[in-house]
């Protein structure tokens, strides 16, 4: 007994993951288990090492790997394994000279605290403040002046004309954003299924009404911010149609400022001069399928 570590099983909660370390004097006898005997969870995951100078072994395992179990409780999240020690023959292949052991292991985490901060920005904002303003993002589609400055007083036009729409999300404490317009069809009703319907922005973020050619509808570039994209359509109205009001609905959505554009989230404008699609940020690559339409 006195040669009995004080804790012969160790455990280790953290974040994502947990650490079991175990002392080869697992009954504080002197006589060390075999590293080869030792296991953990239902899925008989090994150690990292099973080198059998090393005093003790030691287990990483992720929370829901190894056969673990989840208990939910009102107030906490329980992660439960088990750490088996199984014994098998060594030198007489007829004796064994200890007992089976399982020690049930469990993880702990509160259901209503902070489980992380590392990943957020800024760092100063508690994680569930930040959780909770990310559901509390304000996006706006507005009619510009020509010169962006201001919001345009009149929502008429003449054909001829070009429409300056600017599309703004706003947050509180997010981390930082970049906005992009995923798609925006014109109808003649509120309904943006209706018939007839023009989509002037399709395939996640191409204008694809700068593809005809007798426009020049295009998105601005550079941005004046990552939480604004500004883009130019020309004046249209439906063939055959004497009505003069026209609907637009347009979906936005963000993406984390820090990722890079791709082929879903992007903002690709066609060039005439060049006969080729260029994206606001990022590399022409991404919007190779505004011209082919087989967009993922």
């Amino acid at each position: 007994q006195a040669m009995a570590p004080l804790h012969p099983v160790a455990v280790q909660c953290q974040e994502a993951q947990v650490v079991v370390t175990v002392h080869r004097d697992l009954f504080g006898t002197g006589r060390l288990v075999r590293a080869v005997d030792l296991s953990l969870g239902s899925a008989s995951c090994l150690p990292l090492s099973q080198n059998p100078t090393e005093s003790s072994v030691t287990f990483v395992a992720g929370l829901h790997e190894c056969g673990s179990t989840l208990q939910m409780t009102p107030d906490s999240l329980i992660y439960k394994t088990s750490l088996f020690y199984k014994p098998t023959p060594s030198g007489n292949l007829v004796i064994v000279r200890t007992n089976p052991v399982v020690v049930p292991i469990e993880c702990h985490y509160p259901r209503k605290s902070n489980v992380s901060s590392n990943a957020v920005q800024p760092t100063w904002a508690p994680f569930h403040s930040t959780l909770s303003a990310e559901e509390k993002l304000t996006f706006s589609l507005r009619l510009m002046n020509d010169d962006w400055t201001t919001e345009r007083l009149s929502n008429g036009f003449q054909l001829g004309e070009s429409l300056h729409l600017q599309a703004d999300v706003a947050s509180e404490g997010h981390v930082p954003l970049r906005l992009f317009v995923d798609d925006c069809v014109a109808t003649l009703s509120p309904v943006r299924n209706s018939s007839p319907r023009y989509a002037f922005v399709d395939r996640h973020g191409c204008l694809v009404d700068g593809r005809a050619d007798d426009t020049a509808s295009t998105f601005i570039s550079p941005r004046l911010r990552q939480e604004t994209l500004q883009f130019v359509v020309d004046a249209f109205k439906f063939a055959g149609d004497d009505r003069n009001l026209i609907y637009i609905t347009c979906h936005l959505k963000v993406s984390p400022a820090d990722q890079a554009p791709n082929p879903w989230n992007k903002a690709c404008s066609f060039n005439k001069a060049s006969s080729l699609w260029a994206p606001v940020e990022g590399t022409g690559d991404i919007c190779s399928c505004c011209e082919t339409g087989n967009c993922p």
